[in-house]
């Protein structure tokens, strides 16, 4: 019974991690040193990197490589760099070699390139259930190792799929001030080409009348059996207010899905203002007019 309840175990394990398992999770199961190397021995265990195995099957998908290459960092490796962007799906990566950051030294193996950094907890997240830089660090990290056309290009990606994130760029210069390809990431600062939810809410709030009531943020709009998430609304006065990243009408997909949404919501009675973040610095006065005329209109 033990035997079968610690094999149900390996399996879950596995599962949950596309099929790819360290030496120390087994022995954490129960599994001694001889148990796993008759697994090994019986191909029930195939190694991958040193002390990284897959189970059962030789041959790992994408993910699988990704998270073999994150367990074979340690405790608090986390994927970062070109592999983190193909991961958040920003930028795609031919390269054969996987980032990882880890917060130990260690020397990068066939397949494996290891970055050493001690990622403070919100510079890290989990997604699609790897262990991966945040989208902001991971724009943050690229500019090391790769072009700056290419670096806005991937931030372009970001705004049109509205990845947004708790920490702005110019917060990541703030608190590291001296990073790798610094000159591409001030390049991007400067030009405000990348804020957080919570910095475009800030500048409407200040832009807009101090008595005016405060939107909801972040608020989803239920329509018969749609959902639309949309940035800011007022319900009362059937307003909307969405942000418009430089590259949202950058590819037909994000650009019919924006017409779509919108047409949905005028069509349930809402009006839909998009702003700019260029529009919302440059224009404040033209911006807070336009948005208290549609408040005062209902």
């Amino acid at each position: 019974m033990a035997k079968r309840l610690r094999g149900e175990a390996i399996a879950e394990l596995g599962r949950r991690q596309y099929g790819v398992v360290t030496r120390k999770q087994l022995e954490g199961l129960g599994l001694g040193r001889g148990a796993i190397d008759l697994a090994l021995a019986r191909r029930r265990l195939h190694i991958v990197h040193p002390g990284v195995y897959a189970v059962g099957y030789r041959c790992l998908g994408a993910e699988a490589r990704r998270m073999a290459a994150v367990l074979a960092g340690g405790t608090g490796a986390v994927l970062s760099h070109r592999m983190a962007a193909a991961h958040w799906d920003i930028r795609p990566s031919a390269a054969t070699a996987i980032d990882v950051t880890t917060p130990l030294h260690r020397r990068s193996r066939p397949g494996v390139c290891f970055h050493r950094s001690r990622l403070p907890v919100d510079e890290t997240t989990v997604h699609e259930g790897i262990p991966v830089t945040s989208v902001t660090r991971t724009l943050f990290d690229l500019a090391a190792v790769v072009s700056p056309g290419q670096l806005g290009r991937a931030m372009r990606e970001v705004e049109a799929r509205r990845l947004w994130d708790r920490l702005s760029l110019r917060d990541l210069l703030a608190r590291h001030p001296r990073p790798p390809g610094a000159a591409a990431i001030r390049a991007l600062v400067d030009g405000d080409a990348y804020v957080t939810r919570s910095e475009f809410e800030e500048r409407l709030l200040a832009v807009l009348d101090a008595g005016l009531q405060r939107p909801l943020a972040n608020v989803t709009i239920h329509l018969g059996d749609r959902f639309i998430e949309v940035d800011f609304a007022w319900p009362e006065h059937g307003v909307i207010v969405e942000l418009d990243g430089h590259a949202t009408h950058g590819t037909r997909a994000s650009f019919e899905d924006d017409r779509a949404r919108d047409r949905a919501l005028v069509a349930a009675g809402w009006r839909v203002i998009r702003i700019t973040w260029r529009q919302l610095r440059d224009e404040p006065a033209a911006v807070a007019g336009d948005v208290r005329a549609a408040l005062a209109r209902r």
